[in-house]
């Protein structure tokens, strides 16, 4: 079974990870004890050899044997051919298990869309599920070594109940000379498109879905077996290995310990056991062994894929899901938390400290300003109030003309706008106007209903004509308090100026 530590790291310590480098099972001196035992024993057998076998001039020659081999082993670049590899392989063995056809997607929907509590709706659905698991089982039988020593051939599949006798005449009669795991997911499409027809798949929007999610699953399997047919090339598998047993077998002999006597440079101490080459053996070589584990997960390794455990924990939740829980609902009832304005889950003793601790409301929570730096200025740099730049603005936008020093449309605009932008009331919560306590039969003299802003009209009486005095001023109007505030509005009338239309028909 695949080795599982998690739970031994879940916190992190002083010395978190010491209790896992004692294990045996998954490890990796269960990996690479034997190529280890190998490179030490050879290494020991030439470094007796120079003591106690050669020569005085077989001696000479052995050392300068060693010193060339020590200079050029560097030249092999090891860390890096490895290092890259070995992120491939990793990054490929993930996306495999990210491939597992798992049914518990496809399941909810069967559930949710195929009708019926009788028994031919209770057919229907455990043998689509059943036809999605031996699609599952035939491509796991076909790159899994696992997987296919459980079932060998084809007559171990209908016996373990994935597949019928009429089912295995149909699969075999298909004359095809490529793998066949897809056949159960066109049954499973057939007999779909049959249920949609009897009506128990209700509309076409649910039988979309469904096969959706057939594709979704037979993705997944189609996926597995191109990544048994498609490996890592093998040029560059060959290269890593070269470069690494080329590099160990020269460091057999460049690592070897000479002669102090002789006075060769960094050869001035003589030991028997080469500790830090082992260890760099045992890294680089383990990585090796790390990436030759992982290149194929569906194999008997101790950290490979449990498909013969995912083939049974599938198929029995499907058929769990689409059977016994088809229509299975509890009492519907009111929550623990019905009427609580804020509802919380209780803490245990273990946890209570988590209440004391402050919710995240963001990192710009925890900055403080001055008082004189949080006030708004203007770009511009003159000191007016904030409110007065919406006008500026406005007045820079309309045109200069007759009309605005003679009270025309434009300049009437202009001046609703102005009073709007500065006549909210601040301690006005109420949507009323100054205006609305008039006698009946009364004009207002406010422009809260002013037909200028509801229908953008003109009117006659405001426009001047030539050759006569515009009419002298009334009482000033009574300043606004409060203005209602605007409701939600269509889109303004193309015979609107915009923006200015639109500004104005905020008012109503």
């Amino acid at each position: 079974m695949t080795v599982t530590y998690t739970a031994c790291v879940a916190n992190a310590r002083f010395g978190g990870f010491s209790k896992l480098l004692l294990l045996w099972r998954g490890s990796i001196y269960k990996l690479l004890w034997r190529e280890l035992l190998c490179f030490l024993g050879l290494y020991m057998a030439l470094s007796a050899a120079y003591r106690f076998v050669l020569t005085e001039e077989q001696k000479r020659y052995f050392e300068k044997l060693v010193l060339y081999c020590d200079q050029y082993a560097s030249l092999i670049p090891v860390s890096f051919v490895l290092g890259f590899y070995v992120t491939l392989v990793v990054h490929r063995w993930w996306n495999q298990y990210l491939c597992m056809p798992l049914p518990d997607a496809l399941m909810c929907v069967v559930v949710g869309t195929v009708h019926g509590r009788d028994e031919r709706g209770r057919l229907y659905r455990r043998t689509l599920m059943r036809y999605a698991g031996l699609s599952a089982v035939l491509i796991l039988r076909s790159v899994s070594t696992a997987a296919f020593k459980r079932f060998p051939t084809i007559d171990h599949v209908v016996e373990a109940g994935f597949m019928t006798r009429e089912e295995r005449k149909k699969f075999e009669n298909l004359n095809s000379s490529y793998n066949k795991y897809w056949v159960p997911c066109v049954w499973f499409s057939n007999l779909a498109a049959q249920a949609r027809r009897e009506g128990r798949i209700r509309d076409n929007g649910a039988l979309k879905l469904l096969l959706e999610e057939l594709t979704v699953f037979r993705g997944k399997c189609g996926m597995l077996f191109h990544y048994d047919w498609i490996s890592v090339p093998l040029v560059y598998t060959q290269v890593v290995t070269i470069a690494v047993y080329s590099y160990f077998l020269a460091c057999l002999i460049g690592r070897q310990f000479l002669d102090p006597a002789q006075g060769y440079k960094d050869h001035d101490l003589d030991l028997c056991v080469p500790i830090f080459t082992l260890l760099q053996f045992f890294f680089y070589a383990g990585w090796l062994k790390v990436a030759e584990q992982l290149i194929n997960p569906f194999g008997e390794d101790d950290d490979d894929f449990e498909t013969n455990f995912l083939i049974d924990r599938n198929f029995q939740v499907s058929m769990l899901a689409v059977d016994e829980m088809y229509d299975d609902l509890a009492m519907l009832e009111k929550d623990l938390y019905w009427d609580a304005a804020e509802a919380r889950a209780p803490y245990t003793a273990a946890t209570a400290f988590l209440l004391q601790q402050p919710s995240f409301q963001g990192s710009t929570f925890d900055i403080t300003l001055a008082k004189e730096d949080m006030q708004f200025q203007r770009q511009d740099g003159v000191d007016a109030p904030l409110s007065d730049a919406h006008g500026d603005f406005l007045q820079r936008l309309l045109p200069v003309g007759a009309d605005m020093a003679t009270g025309g449309l434009l300049g009437r605009r202009l001046s609703l706008l102005r009073r709007k932008n500065s006549c909210v009331s601040e301690e006005s919560t109420a949507a009323s106007c100054a205006c609305a306590g008039a006698p009946d039969g009364a004009a207002p003299e406010c422009s809260c209903g002013d037909p200028l802003l509801d229908l953008g009209l003109p009117e006659p009486e405001s426009e001047p004509h030539a050759g006569h005095e515009p009419p002298a001023p009334g009482p000033p109007a009574e300043p606004f308090t409060v203005v209602p505030m605007p409701g939600p509005r269509g889109p303004a009338p193309p015979w609107l100026p915009s923006p200015i239309g639109e500004e104005e028909e905020s008012l109503t």
